[in-house]
């Protein structure tokens, strides 16, 4: 016979109650106590019904996560971490990527309304793009990333002061002309140094805006020149492409401060191809610290910040927001620091 909730409480010493706030992870419980929970479970061999249980209370056990881009490094690790996590709490992930088709976020703010899933976690490009701002009542969703809105929890990095940080960090070793690969783009036509705040619009993603209005007023902390290097797609490739048109028309910079790590190791790639040291023709700084940018040659100086507590704290408030959909929305920030290693001399 199938083990019940009452079955698993009684082994553990707790209340049913206390087993269901366990399984379905949107009630805070004690350390000590969720392990006498989960160690009873195991031992039962516990499965949830989750026909009844979606009878019951309206839940599916599953929730969306939909990230920019799958290909990225950075959004494998995000990914794993949600899914990981989410199971720990009980919860299925439904994965969907958007970058190119945002009309997707739609189709799952549509399974959430529906109860097909039972809350969304979305990391849009950009917030006009984004389902959180689609007309009607919205389901239990959280955005990780960089839009900057009000609407629903949020979780993100200060990707102003991250920037500020790794541009200090450059400036302190000696380099002047520091380069940025990522920065957004200048729409044909139009005049302008790409600079936040100038008057020509650039276009990009939030991340793009906000790393590139740090770095830029760091240099004008300094007196130092901007050099911006815009690309539409943040990809190996596409840092590759542009930095080898710079490097065709231009001495190479002191150091190159990439948007992302993945970026980094396109610029990596074309230094080298050119016959250049890093750093000591040219150093490299990128953001986000993947697992792989300590084995690039050299290993890789870079943006760092807790992904573990970033995603926890993303199925935090999806929790919370599945429990009250009326509550407050809150947003939390995670701290970063700047790993330094080889690729700019310490």
């Amino acid at each position: 016979m199938r083990a019940t909730v009452k079955d698993v409480a009684k082994l553990a010493g707790v209340s049913p109650k206390t087993v269901s706030n366990v399984i379905n992870g949107v009630v805070f419980v004690r350390p000590e106590t969720r392990a006498r929970v989960e160690q009873a479970l195991t031992e039962l061999d516990y499965v949830p019904n989750m026909s009844a249980r979606g009878l019951r209370n309206g839940r599916s056990g599953m929730i969306g996560l939909a990230l920019p881009d799958l290909l990225r490094p950075y959004s494998a690790e995000i990914t794993h971490l949600v899914v990981e996590l989410a199971h720990e709490r009980g919860w299925g992930v439904q994965i969907e990527q958007t970058a190119s088709e945002p009309e997707r976020e739609y189709e799952l703010l549509s399974k959430a309304r529906t109860n097909l899933v039972d809350g969304l976690i979305l990391n849009p490009v950009n917030l006009d793009d984004s389902a959180v701002m689609s007309a009607g009542p919205l389901p239990a969703v959280v955005l990780i990333g960089d839009v900057d809105q009000d609407v629903v929890s949020q979780v993100l990095i200060d990707n102003v002061e991250a920037a500020k940080d790794m541009t200090r960090h450059l400036v302190e070793q000696g380099y002047r002309r520091i380069a940025a690969v990522g920065t957004p783009e200048i729409p044909s036509g139009s005049s302008g140094n790409g600079r936040i705040g100038g008057r020509t619009e650039a276009v990009g993603s939030a991340a793009s805006r906000l790393r590139a209005a740090g770095y830029h007023e760091v240099l004008a902390e300094h007196g130092l020149p901007a050099l911006d290097i815009a690309l539409d797609r943040w990809s190996p490739q596409g840092a590759a492409t542009v930095l080898s048109r710079f490097l065709r028309e231009n001495e190479p910079p002191d150091a190159l401060f990439c948007f992302t790590d993945s970026l980094a190791m396109g610029a990596v790639s074309v230094l080298w191809s050119a016959g250049l040291s890093i750093p000591g023709d040219c150093a490299v700084a990128g953001f986000d610290n993947i697992g792989e940018s300590q084995f690039t040659v050299p290993p890789l100086t870079t943006v760092d910040f807790d992904r573990r507590a970033f995603v926890q704290a993303a199925l935090d408030l999806l929790g919370e927001r599945m429990a009250d959909r009326t509550a407050t929305p809150r947003r939390i920030v995670i701290p970063h620091r700047i790993v330094r290693r080889a690729s700019t001399g310490y």
